[in-house]
């Protein structure tokens, strides 16, 4: 069994993460170019502007391959909290461990940086990452009908207090 290894921010893995979220979304979820340009957008602007001692940025290799990415964005989510971001494993390495690593570093990190709660935005139907989510403490606490990329969906933020 190939080894998976979690890595810091390098250059590709902008990239790697907007297309892995392309491809995914528009297979599984009908999502337009809409998805693809704002992921694109928010991504460059959040590395561009990245700082380590509240922001992070990790993607998660195995074998020689792209595995899957996750952000901590604290500078913009308030004073005391984080948001989880851009959290995206290609389904070849789905039920693998890929994610759950990925998201304890995203944790640990947080924990690391005294946020004193966490949240993330998701939607209905994506029952293996809420799964995740809920296990690792988070709630559901809003949700909101919409369509900003396409097909109608139901939007859900979690939250979690450290």
């Amino acid at each position: 069994m190939t080894a998976v290894t979690i890595h810091p921010y390098r250059p590709g893995a902008i990239g790697e993460t907007v297309r892995h979220h392309a491809i995914y979304y528009l297979e599984h979820w009908a999502f337009d170019v809409r998805f693809e340009t704002q992921v694109a957008r928010d991504i460059s602007e959040f590395i561009s502007q990245m700082d380590s001692s509240q922001d992070g940025f990790w993607w998660a290799e195995k074998g020689d391959k792209f595995a899957g990415a996750v952000a901590v964005d604290g500078t913009c989510a308030g004073k005391g909290q984080a948001r989880i971001r851009w959290f995206i494993v290609p389904e070849r390495f789905q039920n693998d461990g890929v994610g759950t690593l990925l998201f304890d570093q995203a944790l640990q990190f947080c924990r690391e940086r005294d946020f004193r709660s966490v949240y993330l935005w998701t939607f209905e139907g994506l029952g293996a990452a809420r799964k995740l989510y809920e296990r690792t403490g988070f709630k559901l606490v809003e949700e909101q009908q919409g369509s900003p990329w396409g097909p109608d969906i139901l939007e859900q933020k979690f939250e979690m207090e450290l």
